[in-house]
């Protein structure tokens, strides 16, 4: 192209698997004549594959883990038989079927498109807190069934001027923030280790330590994304915190909290109810603990999954790997760390240096 580096054999090749978020990522893709898109299935014999991933400069990755064969998530030994990819980008905020650490000691860049369905995520949030606190799904499912004779054995409860706390004040977490405070006039209360007290002020939340969270907090909310630190973060203990009349909500990623934890809280009645959207196995199974209660909302993953939001994350998705692809700094980097790497192996791949 006229203006633009030369690249080897003058073409880019990017593969997904079975899954894009949006038809709008082949369309952005499809106006640059010399990135070539390869689809692949679960099922693809390795003998059509291993070529295709052999050559591959980019793996454009769903961040859903049970809808990925393991072979397909980005691990060292994914990685050895792509020895030209350059760049792993997700298809949402999460990295879920990403091993971060393989990628930087590969010097492969890894991107996310965080931020693309941070609204849609945090409306869920809100649904959520307001079906648990009026007991709509009760309401709804004894109505149906004719088996209501007092309105009053399901009073709800209103939300104005409760306390809710964050857990992760980013692009979810912050949205969150907003919304509880201008519709309902809630006190937010955050915890997040990464970000210092007069940001946490400017994203509409007061600073608080984890245990004095679940302490407070009239509905538990959590934003954060799933990491070594946050793995496991909230089981017996944080439950046992909580107030009896509170609610725990995720939206997050299933490994954070401790299932089994949360099914002995509910069963003890020391918290009034929760709000899952997200599992340590995706689907959960029909019989799962959880979900035999009715004081428990539950969602398959659903959150950010909008027409609106879909969208977003393809749009991200295809821009961002151009710009990559382009020889740019891509907005979304996960692993920033890798760059110097990176671009040593984008100079010997690519013919030309991408700029810092």
């Amino acid at each position: 192209m006229t203006g633009s580096p030369t690249v080897k054999e003058n073409v880019k090749r990017v593969f997904y698997v079975k899954f894009l978020n949006h038809p709008c990522y082949l369309e952005i893709l499809g106006r640059r004549p010399e990135i070539r898109i390869d689809k692949l299935e679960n099922d693809t014999a390795d003998a059509v594959a291993s070529p295709i991933i052999a050559a591959a400069h980019a793996y454009q990755v769903t961040s859903a883990r049970d809808e990925l064969l393991p072979k397909y998530h980005v691990h060292k030994e994914l990685l050895a038989r792509a020895p030209k990819l350059l760049i792993v980008s997700t298809g949402g905020a999460g990295y879920d079927t990403v091993n971060v650490k393989d990628c930087t000691d590969a010097g492969v860049l890894v991107v996310n498109q965080t931020g693309g369905n941070a609204d849609a995520v945090a409306a869920h949030v809100l649904a959520m807190m307001l079906t648990l606190s009026k007991q709509i799904i009760q309401t709804n499912h004894v109505l149906r069934k004719g088996t209501m004779h007092d309105r009053n054995a399901y009073m709800g409860a209103d939300i104005n001027h409760r306390t809710v706390g964050i857990v992760g004040l980013g692009n979810v977490g912050r949205r969150v923030a907003k919304l509880c405070r201008t519709l309902f006039e809630m006190n937010v209360i955050a915890y997040d280790p990464y970000l210092d007290e007069a940001t946490m002020a400017e994203r509409g939340a007061t600073k608080v330590e984890l245990d004095e969270l679940m302490r407070r907090a009239d509905f538990v909310s959590i934003n954060c994304p799933l990491d070594d630190k946050s793995r496991g973060m909230i089981g017996e203990r944080q439950y046992a915190l909580m107030q009896p009349h509170a609610f725990f909500i995720t939206t997050a990623r299933g490994h954070i909290h401790d299932e089994k934890a949360l099914e002995k809280a509910l069963r003890e009645k020391r918290i009034a109810g929760a709000g899952l959207d997200v599992w340590a196995k995706e689907p959960p199974p029909s019989d799962h603990p959880l979900l035999q209660f009715d004081n428990v909302i539950a969602s398959p993953h659903t959150a950010g999954v909008t027409r609106e939001a879909r969208a977003n994350m393809g749009k991200f998705a295809a821009e961002q790997l151009i710009e990559a692809l382009d020889g740019k700094r891509p907005p979304r980097m996960v692993n920033p760390e890798v760059w110097p790497a990176y671009a040593r192996r984008f100079e010997s791949i690519m013919g030309f240096r991408p700029g810092d």
